[in-house]
């Protein structure tokens, strides 16, 4: 057998510290990887100070040392380790304490990986006298209780043993918006686990609100990861490139090298995944982003662009009920991965005479007709029951077809408003003609019959 010692030190400083950073942070974590780590492992000694320091804490009170309790244990009992050594552990601990770990799962997965399959040669490597005297029994008990060690013991908040993490401070991390009337509002911008949805009407600029705030985002060094559900990648990341820098979006390819120039240095990073219309579901995106997790890319900030433009995962008779359970499950990515997920809704569009509303009346709730409704209803919205005070006459009108240059059809009544390149909002019963230009979420273009 070869006597080499086995040790992290292939895997760097930077991801031993990380490793013992989780091990003190993460007590589900913890409990995990130490039934499989060896401390000596560790190449560095303060780090296996470190370490003990938590095992012996644990051993002796059945339970997690807290931040309080360990930088009681190192004013006290760091007194005993060599100067050097007791140095460099508060040190580090200074330097951890408060920093959020951004490649915590591949450290963890990583981890485990290397320790569990030692414990496996381990094992093997007793079996083998076991095997000459035939103890099959024996050999198969230690093979299994070897491959049952490091695994998945996650079984969820335990109420006791994890008392002390109830009262520490919950730190939001908000990514601001970059418009401090916004912030103002929303608490500084999104935190982890929370959506935060774009409402506008077409051609109002959603696209580029969600562009400025995937921007600001690059810009506290997060790692952006932009689904584009209409656009090309190139036409985002080139937005970008203009929102970061100023250059003008219709003058952006005379700025080479200064748009280089500028974006090089920014701490954070972006990915833009292009899905077409309709074809890519919430479970797409969590696909997604979990490929990026192996390779050790952590999502800091998801904008989805936009939700409307997704594909549901379960076909629902009404489009609203579709909906829901996009935004819902948009809202569970969130608190999966653990960041803030910003996206957009599209509003100003006209509604058919059969589009049904849930309407409550006398305390029972129905689904009725939009031409069904009167004064007083309560119809349910996402802020509750709200009271209809005004009914106007319902009336089946003509409908147009709209062709852009493109080859991108509309359907729409005389009366419905579209932004256009004058800077005004023109029906076709104003006056629209194929000689107007539409604003478009891609460009302006040219309208057709």
């Amino acid at each position: 057998m070869s006597s080499e010692k086995i040790s992290l030190g292939k895997f760097g400083k930077s991801f031993q510290e990380g490793l013992v950073q989780l091990i003190f942070e993460d007590r589900q974590f913890a409990d995990q990887i130490t039934e499989v780590l060896d401390v000596d492992f560790l190449e560095l000694e303060y780090l296996r100070v470190f370490v003990r320091k938590i095992l012996d804490y644990r051993e002796r009170y059945n339970k997690h040392p807290s931040v309080d309790a360990l930088i009681t244990i190192l004013r006290v009992e760091l007194d005993q380790e060599e100067p050097t050594a007791k140095e460099q552990v508060v040190d580090y601990f200074r330097r951890i304490h408060k920093k959020e770990r951004t490649d915590g799962e591949f450290i963890k997965e990583t981890s485990l990986d290397f320790c569990r399959k030692q414990k496996l040669k381990e094992a093997m490597m007793k079996s083998v006298g076991l095997l000459q005297r035939s103890s099959f029994d024996e050999i198969s008990k230690i093979i299994n209780e070897s491959l049952k060690l490091g695994s998945e013991n996650n079984f969820g908040y335990d109420y006791m043993v994890d008392f002390d993490t109830r009262f520490l401070p919950k730190i939001r991390n908000p990514v601001t918006t970059g418009w401090s009337e916004i912030d103002n509002i929303v608490g500084g911008g999104l935190g982890k686990s929370e959506l935060g949805v774009v409402v506008a009407p077409t051609g109002a600029g959603k696209s580029m609100v969600l562009v400025h705030l995937g921007a600001q985002a690059m810009k506290a060094g997060k790692n952006v990861i932009h689904y584009t559900l209409e656009l090309q990648d190139t036409v985002i990341a080139t937005r970008y490139d203009s929102c970061i820098t100023g250059y003008p979006l219709s003058d952006i390819i005379n700025f080479k090298e200064e748009v280089f120039d500028e974006i090089k240095d920014i701490d954070g990073s972006l990915i833009v995944k292009e899905y077409p219309t309709k074809s890519a579901t919430t479970n797409t995106i969590r696909a997604h982003l979990s490929r990026l997790a192996k390779r050790g890319i952590k999502p800091g900030m998801i904008i989805v662009d936009y939700a409307d433009l997704l594909k549901p995962v379960v076909v629902r008779k009404e489009k609203r009920n579709e909906l829901e359970s996009i935004y819902e499950e948009l809202r569970g990515l969130s608190t999966e991965f653990q960041c803030p997920i910003w996206t957009a809704s599209q509003t100003n569009r006209c509604l058919w005479v059969d589009t049904k509303l849930l309407i409550n009346r006398d305390g029972k709730t129905e689904s009725i007709r939009i031409g069904d409704v009167i004064e007083g209803d309560l119809v349910e919205t996402h802020k509750g029951l709200k009271k209809i005070t005004k009914v106007f006459p319902q009336e089946e009108q003509e409908t147009y077809k709209i062709t852009l240059k493109s080859g991108k059809t509309l359907i729409c009544s005389g009366r419905h408003q579209f932004p256009t390149s004058a800077g005004k909002l023109k029906s076709i019963d104003e006056g629209l003609s194929v000689s107007d230009k539409l604003i478009t979420r891609k460009k302006e273009t040219e309208d057709g019959d």
